[in-house]
């Protein structure tokens, strides 16, 4: 797995998503991982690509102890930095394969990042990896968006997803493969545009499903967004909660 988030991506990360760390964004997530935490055993949480801390801080605050992996020295390191930090334990690896010690009530990833694996393999792995940490009762939770196929006329491969003055969004699919590249354009401190493009992996939510089945997990929820509104065929993205059978 290569890391794509290294110093000069973690220095402007918290900045460049913002909109991501509004309170009415942030605390429904965390509104909704506290509740499932406290439903089985220790109530710990293992954060899968825990970032600069964007979910693990206020979760931690909320009483909830909270563990991170990330490929990125350089975001847990913005993480360390800041406030509450200390009571937040943190492990630089592979969230696919990395084993922490201790077991853990709950496991999650959120804004897409189960999509950061991009083989199959890779995300088979991930789930087999987060049944091996969880509790009996413990729930696995991922936020993701639905693949976006009905944006793309026959033939193209291209999709603009945002169109902001200083930022040019465009995701490249390759659909034979389940693959897609997002392309961001952003305008520098001199003006000039810099590119920086990152691979992913879409999964549909059945073959999510399925991955939690070999894992040996169920589903147990499944919503449009982490207010639980229901998931509809038009959802743009799904939280999805599979539980490891007691």
């Amino acid at each position: 797995m290569q890391d794509y988030f290294d110093e000069p991506v973690a220095a402007r990360y918290d900045a460049s998503s913002a909109a991501m760390f509004a309170p009415e964004v942030v605390g429904p997530a965390v509104d909704f991982l506290a509740g499932l935490a406290g439903l089985a055993g220790s109530g710990r949480a293992l954060e899968l690509g825990i970032g600069t801390g964007r979910i693990a801080l206020p979760l931690s605050a909320r009483g909830v102890p909270v563990h991170g992996i990330d490929l990125s020295a350089a975001m847990i390191a913005r993480l360390r930095a800041k406030p509450g930090a200390d009571a937040i334990g943190t492990t630089v690896g592979d969230f696919a394969a990395t084993r922490v010690e201790g077991s853990f009530a709950l496991a999650y990833l959120v804004f897409n990042t189960i999509s950061n694996l991009t083989s199959q393999a890779q995300q088979v792995a991930c789930f087999a990896n987060v049944a091996a940490h969880l509790e009996a009762g413990g729930r696995f939770v991922i936020e993701v968006g639905t693949p976006s196929l009905r944006r793309l006329a026959a033939g193209e491969t291209m999709a603009v997803f945002a169109a902001e003055e200083d930022h040019w969004g465009i995701d490249e699919y390759d659909v034979a493969s389940q693959g897609l590249v997002s392309h961001h354009f952003s305008r520098r401190e001199d003006g000039r545009f810099e590119r920086s493009s990152i691979p992913f992996r879409y999964a549909w939510p059945a073959e999510l499903d399925l991955m939690a089945q070999l894992a040996g997990m169920e589903l147990r929820e499944r919503w449009a967004d982490w207010n639980r509104s229901p998931f509809t065929a038009e959802s743009t993205k799904h939280v999805s909660v599979w539980e490891k059978p007691a």
